[in-house]
């Protein structure tokens, strides 16, 4: 019987895309495109997710892309604005799961640098009862060893936690590590599976 419901964050509760933040800094969308696909790229970011220290991160990229060193300071220092907002209905799908005493959850690919400067400004975390986060656990969606750690620190058996992500490949692996899961596409479509759990109605 599932008896608490585990968010994925980036994508699921809050927007993020890097073009929020370099939008800003580079008007020529062709520029935008070359350094969104080759200086701050989604892979390179995701060395932050998985523990690496942003500060050795944007210090080799310098290195290599210097004419790009304000942009690589923009990254670190204005990360927040690559998270416009919430994604729309998901804030309000917590309101009432929280309203209903379910109990909440995270596991979030975030880096921990990151994860410190947005997690204060975001008062809807203090539904969760806990959030896993990969940069601080050095371990990453879909390895299976965050759904195990997350079982274990979540206080949650096999199949009692129903767990949320835009990832399919993250989706595939949290079912085949004791996990139910919701390949999450728009909050309507949670709201309706959530019903059909006897989790909201």
């Amino acid at each position: 019987m599932i008896r608490a419901v585990v968010f994925d964050v980036g994508r699921v509760l809050v927007q993020w895309d890097m073009r929020h933040l370099f939008g800003k800094l580079i008007s020529d969308e062709t520029e935008l495109d070359w350094f969104l696909q080759n200086v701050v790229t989604t892979e390179w970011h995701f060395q932050s997710d998985a523990g690496r220290a942003v500060a050795d991160m944007v210090t080799e990229r310098k290195a290599e892309f210097p004419d790009y060193a304000d942009h690589l300071d923009a990254y670190v220092m204005r990360f927040n604005e690559t998270i416009p907002g919430p994604v729309t209905g998901s804030y309000e799908i917590v309101e009432e799961l929280a309203h209903r005493k379910v109990p909440l959850f995270a596991i979030t690919n975030f880096g921990a640098e990151f994860w410190a400067g947005f997690r204060p400004t975001q008062p809807i975390f203090d539904h969760f009862n806990d959030i896993v986060v990969s940069g601080e656990e050095k371990l990453h969606k879909p390895d299976p060893a965050i759904y195990r750690l997350a079982l274990d620190r979540f206080g949650l058996g096999l199949g009692e936690g129903l767990f949320i992500d835009d990832s399919l490949p993250n989706v595939e692996a949290a079912r085949a590590n004791g996990f139910h899961a919701h390949h999450f596409h728009d909050a309507p479509s949670l709201r309706i599976e959530l019903e059909a759990l006897g989790l909201l109605s």
